[in-house]
């Protein structure tokens, strides 16, 4: 037989056991507690869906940032092209302007 074991030997692992069963029932409880755990998921979602709108917003400041750069002499540029573009095209410019012309004719006499 094994020799005998001293009364405070018998207490710390009487402490040591008690404490393990607390933690093994402890997180039994938490594994069972339904509404805690959807609590969490729904914190997770929360917070995945701020990260998504700090990603989006970031990414149109950095847009924005991208169209501020564009200099004015670029725009007068590109305007000073749209009517040579119109020139060398000039069937789509004429359906758009059209279109442009019967969409504010149909607003002006519409049923309102």
């Amino acid at each position: 037989m094994s020799a005998a074991r001293e009364p405070e030997q018998i207490r710390e692992e009487i402490d040591t056991t008690r404490q393990e069963m607390g933690d093994t029932i402890e997180a039994l409880a938490e594994k069972t507690d339904v509404k805690a755990q959807a609590e969490r998921k729904v914190d997770e979602t929360k917070a995945d869906a701020r990260q998504k709108l700090n990603d989006t917003k970031a990414k149109a400041d950095e847009l924005l940032g991208k169209a501020k750069e564009v200099s004015p002499d670029q725009a007068v540029a590109a305007a000073r092209q749209v009517p040579q573009k119109a020139r060398e095209n000039p069937l789509p410019v004429a359906l758009i302007g059209a279109f442009a012309g019967g969409f504010i004719v149909g607003r002006m006499t519409g049923a309102r």
